[in-house]
C-alpha cells in the first residue's frame, strides 16, 4: 500500500477517504489548510507512538468504540475497533481520516469516487452513519466536543 495515495474507504461510521498524505487530503477535499484531521490507528500500541493517554482516562480510551479522543498534544485520534475498517488499516498502521463529502456537503458517492485514488470495496457499501463522538482529553476532566 502506498501511503501517498487516497483511498476510499468504509469507515467505522461513514464512507471516507484515508491516507498518511495530510496534504493529498486537503488538494482532495479543497479545505482550508489550518484545519486539522483525524487519525484513526490500527492499535492501542500504535496509538502510543503518537501520544500518551492521561492515567485517569486509560480505561475510556481503551473500552471506546466508535469515539474520538482529543488529547492535550493537539492531535484527535480514534482506535479503530471495526473489523472491516481494520482489515484495510492493519496495513498503514495509522491514517487522516476524513469523510468522503465536499466540504460542508453531505455525502454523494459519484463525487468521493471521482477523487480517490484508489477505492477499496468491502461487501458493505459505502453509507453515511451517525459521526464519532468526540471528546477532548485532559489530565484530569473530559469535554465532550461533539
Amino acid at each position: 500500500m502506498n501511503p501517498k495515495l487516497v483511498y476510499l474507504a468504509q469507515t467505522e461510521t461513514t464512507a471516507g477517504f484515508l491516507s498518511q498524505n495530510a496534504e493529498a487530503l486537503i488538494k482532495t477535499k479543497n479545505r482550508p489548510s489550518g484545519k486539522s484531521f483525524l487519525m484513526s490507528v490500527d492499535s492501542l500500541t500504535t496509538l502510543r507512538h503518537f501520544t500518551r493517554v492521561p492515567k485517569r482516562h486509560k480505561n475510556r480510551v481503551r473500552r471506546a468504540q466508535k469515539t474520538t479522543f482529543a488529547y492535550p498534544c493537539g492531535l484527535a485520534i480514534r482506535v479503530v475497533k471495526d473489523e472491516a475498517h481494520l482489515q484495510f488499516l492493519r496495513k498503514l498502521k495509522w491514517s487522516y481520516s476524513t469523510s468522503s463529502n465536499p466540504s460542508g456537503k453531505g455525502f454523494d458517492e459519484v463525487y468521493a469516487k471521482e477523487k480517490a485514488d484508489v477505492i477499496i470495496f468491502t461487501c458493505k457499501d459505502f453509507f453515511e452513519a451517525k459521526p464519532s463522538s468526540i471528546f477532548r482529553v485532559g489530565t484530569v476532566r473530559l469535554k465532550r466536543l461533539r
